[in-house]
């Protein structure tokens, strides 16, 4: 196999052009049959196959720098760096990160896992470059949906000042996660079918090369001026009206077209924009068909695409998915935001039941806040449904937009909480600590799918920002029996004893039953609440169980920092109670099985059992 060949960084400038092709195949296969095992992103990889190997062909690593726009795509960078061992243990606790990460290679140049971040990451390390007067080459490589959020054109926007070298690569491929929308999206279409443009160019140049005496220098004169060739066929010419040199489209499965381009490019003496058009899942016929779903695929049998494990239960997100169909039959002011997941929040039913209440804004979460914001003062009900890690970037919006003003604007927090496998940039643990620091946030977390339910019923008619965070995975379906309704600020006692009092924050409820029941073998008396509103506190509950409570547990699957437990410390030791903690550290949680982060934690059932018995034998003895 020639991959065999390819054991350290630039070894594939040592395979010969005519066998590039089989190369780019061989990787295909090696991704798909690792990816089957260990799961993650497989369409995107698919489709940037011959891209990483022209840029690894046209650049020096790890001299030249390659920033990936959030990075899902790094998975044949990764291969030609040397890294093909890694993919046994791809995303796993201890093993190679799906995402780049500096720490593991000196040619992972920046670490991604957000989008819309290349284009800035970019210009700050080509200014770098020149300010140590150096010579190298950097090249952001940015998708056309991570161009929807407005990061980029703020990075665009500068880069087109520049006097010096900078690639920026748009890898087209009419997707994000789900299929693109908005403006960005249209004109990138009429781009990638301007056919007349590029019939018209070639017919051109042909006819002429074609004429006797004059016809090789009308060409080097149409040459030299095709950026206003191209602006006469092409209606705006977005990027060379910024100032920034527009090379395409290229062929995105052409390895020998790109590094014709690429090595072009870097002659430029200014920022040079190349557009690269690629196919999502290119080469397995199931991610060709269903991009969406093999963006980030579970293990799957190769020969079908079919997932290895397929789910017999709902999850949370199915949970709502299902009430946010109801709700809009329910309330025709109901309308539902999300910020290009439409399938990964659950909304997709939402969709198609009521596709005039339903916005996919693209990845614009900043844009996706305000307009829900507009549409509250429009006197709309609407939903913003967006994962943890994403709603986080925009937090000024939530602070300014929507709580200042007092809208009631409902988040539906997906994913909060640990979410495993892609690592740091995407767990969901510091949601509660950024938004219990808003005025007028309100802070809801179910216990089980059907609190889930009724929480979204409450929030819709609930008059202030009101956010809802649950984790990701299956429902729980314990504690059925447990359903009182849901009152503002009220916490909800489960099991009522003494003398310990476990406060657990939605997921957290159900690790407390077990803990609760480990505990009562150890012959110790326990009550458990569920929380149900982490902003506001249940004050009263808590100095009602302090006549009867010494120590009180707060469990909560987010940071310590500005979590429900730092708030009830305070209001907990005025009173001359103890307080023990159950949280995630203070610190950016690596990749791994949810369960294993867990238990390395100390949030697992049996981890948090050890604590508690050691808090009790110095407080309660």
């Amino acid at each position: 196999m020639l991959l065999d060949n390819i054991r350290q960084v630039n070894d594939i400038k040592n395979i010969k052009e005519e066998d590039l092709a089989v190369l780019a195949e061989e990787i295909r296969e090696f991704l798909i049959e690792k990816i089957s095992v260990t799961g993650g992103h497989l369409g995107s990889n698919l489709g940037a196959v011959e891209l990483t190997m022209a840029l690894h062909l046209a650049l020096n690593l790890p001299e030249d720098k390659i920033i990936w726009d959030v990075g899902h795509q790094s998975y044949t960078h990764k291969l030609l760096t040397g890294r093909r061992s890694g993919f046994e243990n791809l995303r796993k606790y201890g093993g190679m990160s799906g995402f780049p990460k500096r720490k593991e290679s000196d040619c992972d140049a920046f670490d991604t896992g957000h989008s819309s971040t290349s284009i800035s990451a970019g210009l700050g390390l080509v200014k770098a470059r020149d300010l140590r007067g150096e010579k190298n080459s950097v090249v952001a490589v940015i998708g056309d949906g991570s161009l929807t959020g407005g990061m980029a054109y703020e990075a665009l926007n500068n880069a087109a000042r520049l006097d010096t070298n900078y690639i920026i690569v748009l890898n087209d491929n009419n997707m994000s996660i789900s299929e693109n929308v908005g403006g960005v999206s249209k004109y990138l279409n009429n781009v990638r079918t301007a056919d007349g443009y590029l019939d018209l160019r070639d017919g051109v140049y042909n006819t002429l090369k074609d004429m006797p005496r004059y016809g090789s220098q009308m060409v080097k004169f149409i040459r030299r001026a095709k950026n206003s060739f191209k602006q006469l066929v092409i209606p705006g010419m977005f990027f060379e009206d910024m100032g920034i040199t527009y090379l395409g489209p290229v062929d995105g499965h052409n390895i020998g077209q790109m590094v014709r381009v690429f090595n072009e490019a870097k002659k430029v003496k200014k920022a040079v924009l190349i557009h690269v058009l690629t196919q999502k899942g290119k080469g397995y016929p199931p991610a060709e068909r269903h991009p969406a779903r093999f963006h980030g695929a579970e293990p799957f049998v190769v020969e079908t695409g079919l997932p290895v494990h397929p789910r017999t239960k709902a999850n949370y997100t199915d949970i709502f998915s299902t009430v946010m169909t109801k709700l809009g039959q329910r309330d025709e002011k109901v309308v539902a935001i999300t910020a290009a997941m439409p399938d990964g929040t659950g909304l997709k039913r939402f969709r198609n039941m009521y596709p005039d209440r339903f916005f996919d804004v693209g990845i614009a979460e900043e844009h996706a806040v305000t307009f829900a914001a507009g549409l509250a003062a429009g006197g709309l009900k609407p939903i913003v449904a967006i994962y943890s890690s994403f709603l986080q970037r925009a937090y000024d919006q939530i602070l300014h937009d929507v709580c200042i003003q007092n809208l009631p604007v409902v988040f539906a927090i997906d994913r909060a909480g640990l979410v495993g496998s892609d690592g740091e940039t995407h767990q969901g643990i510091f949601d509660l600590s950024y938004l219990s620091s808003i005025p007028n946030m309100h802070i809801m977390a179910p216990k089980n799918k059907w609190e889930l339910s009724d929480m979204l019923k409450f929030a819709v008619n609930f008059e202030a920002p009101i956010a809802i965070r649950y984790p990701r995975g299956e429902a729980y379906d314990g504690l059925k029996e447990y359903r009182e309704p849901i009152v503002y600020g009220k916490s909800e006692f489960i099991y009522k004893e003494k003398d310990i009092c476990l406060l657990a924050v939605g997921s957290m409820v159900k690790t407390a039953c077990q803990v609760r029941e480990q505990l009562k073998d150890k012959g110790y008396s326990c009550s458990l609440v569920n929380v149900r509103f982490v902003k506001p506190m249940d004050e009263e509950l808590i100095e009602a169980a302090a006549a009867d409570h010494q120590l009180f547990v707060t469990m909560e699957e987010n940071v310590a920092s500005g979590g429900y437990g730092e708030r009830v410390r305070e209001f907990i030791e005025n009173k001359g109670k103890s307080l023990l903690a159950i949280t995630i550290p203070d610190e950016y949680v690596e990749h791994g099985n949810v369960d294993i982060l867990r238990q390395e934690l100390g949030i697992d059932a049996d981890s948090v059992r050890e604590k508690i018995l050691a808090a009790a034998a110095r407080w309660l003895a």
